[in-house]
């Protein structure tokens, strides 16, 4: 029987995050697949967080994506400034640094208040499935550009791949909660989901120690929109979650290991048993080699947001109300993800 011990990714301030083993969910051992759909759903219902090792992307994948994505952000900003993300409707495109306030908050002119006082300190391309009609990817033109062609073939490959996982990362949910395997399939199939590279360039280290008494963050406190995010990290580090006693807590980098994170949505569709938990991204932990510089060196990390099918509505999950009441009404998926896009761009 494959190993399914569950070991610990963070334990600080009443919050842990479990480093699940993947491989015996895909496995064909009922006894090992209900128990890691049971760890990977109680790290869903306890932190909103887990890792996720052996989860069948290869190391080598990730790291020709990391740097397809480094050689993207390397380009002419006006070549980048020509590929601008151009509505909510779609989510495609280049967002350069300032554009973009990741926030909970709704209201339009609070988001903007927010984004002139804390701006975020990152730039990313935003990549949808490539087969939309009327929703096109805004690719690097490959006409006499080999590179481009090859990034363009890189992530409509990684684009699928992470549907893959984010297909049986549902499945093990399903079985966690006593559904058939497959009742998320049919929510998931279509790949209405988001890739997103994600550069933070190299800053001053003097921009996080302000005097107005705000904090500098890289990325703003913010939850999740759908229903889970892969996170691909590098291994500067910066990523905190909230932890139960309202400290933030840093979410180290595992190698190998993917960050999962439960979104708005499905905290939604769970009826609230499972957590869409806060973070941010914030200056990188020191390291020895950076003692002598004045600047914050650059990170990059490679997030895919997963949505139910655009064209669904989501309602509670059988076993998540039969005794406590449906608390919210069903949703549109499409229209929900419009809704907070519209509030954050």
């Amino acid at each position: 029987m494959p190993d399914i011990t569950v070991n610990s990714a963070v334990s600080k301030d009443e919050l842990f995050i479990p480093l699940i083993n993947f491989a015996p969910f895909l496995s064909n051992d009922p006894t090992s697949k209900k128990q890691t759909a049971q760890a990977i759903l109680d790290g869903f219902q306890n932190a909103g967080f887990i890792y996720l090792q052996n989860h069948g992307i290869s190391s080598s994948t990730v790291s020709n994506v990391f740097a397809k994505s480094a050689k993207f952000f390397a380009r002419p900003q006006e070549q980048k400034d020509a590929l601008g993300w151009y509505s909510p409707e779609a989510n495609r495109g280049y967002v350069a640094q300032g554009r973009e306030k990741v926030t909970d908050l709704e209201e339009l002119d609070e988001v903007e208040a927010l984004r002139k006082s804390i701006p975020d300190l990152k730039e990313s391309l935003e990549i949808g499935r490539d087969d939309e009609e009327g929703m096109p990817n805004m690719w690097p033109p490959v006409d006499g550009d080999e590179e481009a062609k090859v990034f363009k073939d890189v992530m409509v490959e990684f684009h699928n791949t992470c549907k893959k996982l984010h297909m049986q990362i549902m499945r093990a949910i399903a079985l966690g909660m006593g559904l058939e395997e497959g009742w998320f399939d049919g929510f998931t199939d279509r790949g209405d989901n988001t890739l997103r590279l994600l550069h933070y360039p190299s800053v001053d280290k003097k921009l996080f120690k302000r005097e107005d008494g705000l904090q500098q963050v890289r990325a703003g406190e913010h939850s999740d929109y759908g229903s889970i995010t892969l996170l691909f990290q590098d291994s500067r580090g910066g990523l905190q979650v909230r932890s139960p006693k309202g400290t933030f807590v840093d979410a180290t980098p595992i190698p190998g290991a993917i960050v999962i994170n439960a979104g708005d949505l499905l905290a939604r569709w769970s009826n609230d048993t499972i957590k869409s938990t806060k973070h941010r991204v914030v200056e990188p932990p020191p390291k020895p080699e950076d003692a002598t510089s004045d600047k914050y060196p650059p990170r990059y990390s490679v997030a895919y947001f997963c949505n139910p099918n655009f064209d669904r509505l989501i309602e509670a999950i059988p076993g998540t109300y039969e005794e406590a009441g449906k608390k919210y009404k069903g949703i549109n998926s499409g229209e929900y993800l419009v809704r907070r896009l519209t509030a954050t761009y």
